[in-house]
């Protein structure tokens, strides 16, 4: 196997890592685990670009990962509309969170398709990635910070999300990929800033469990 497949096949297994154990919290906290607008930008990305990249080349290596995080970012979009209502105000109707639900997945798909309109298919596709990303690691922070607990969230997804981002920095951002891609320097650096959250992210929440069992314990 080359260092390029590594790579791939090591950011295919740590995302589906991400997913499905954000699919079991969520069912088991009766939650969601991945911060909605970055699971609406996640699923619209994977859809597009598993569909236009096979309809393009046909299929290969990322493209069949692309169709494995699609049908695993389903679930979790199951966990979001099964019970995302209630952190939302109890005075809203329920038909608007699903309104508002569908809105930001129209928004999402909207702008991933503007980046392939912008950039083309395969930079449309590692320029948005990396920014998604980057937006996913500052919610998943602020989401730890809003609902003041760590329902719905691990410290394995947190690990698998930094293992799974750091893969593809090093792969395009350092080396890059033979006959497709230069090493770039937006990936490089978003993926550095990814890095650096992402590890943030999982010093807080492995404090805040911590501070979780202590607590547990002296309620016992």
């Amino acid at each position: 196997m080359t260092v390029e497949n590594f790579l791939m096949v090591l950011s295919g297994i740590a995302w589906s890592i991400v997913y499905i154990d954000a699919i079991r919290v969520g069912i088991k906290d009766r939650s969601y685990a991945m911060p909605f607008w970055a699971l609406a930008l996640n699923i619209a990305w994977e859809f597009l670009h598993a569909f236009l990249g096979y309809r393009a080349i046909g299929l290969s290596l990322q493209i069949a990962i692309n169709w494995v995080w699609f049908l695993l970012d389903l679930g979790l979009l199951y966990t979001f509309f099964k019970f995302g209502r209630r952190y939302f105000p109890h005075t809203m109707r329920p038909a608007w969170f699903y309104i508002w639900g569908c809105s930001v997945l129209v928004a999402a798909f909207i702008v991933q398709y503007s980046f392939i309109i912008e950039f083309g298919l395969l930079m449309g596709a590692v320029y948005s990635a990396f920014l998604q990303n980057l937006l996913m690691s500052v919610l998943f922070i602020a989401m730890i910070v809003q609902r003041r607990s760590t329902e719905g969230q691990t410290l394995l997804i947190a690990v698998s999300k930094w293992i799974g981002t750091a893969a593809p920095t090093v792969l395009m951002g350092i080396l890059g990929i033979q006959n497709v891609l230069e090493p770039n320097m937006l990936v490089l650096t978003t993926g550095s800033l990814i890095f650096f959250i992402d590890f943030v992210y999982v010093v807080i929440l492995y404090h805040a469990k911590k501070a979780d069992r202590q607590y547990a314990g002296l309620t016992e």
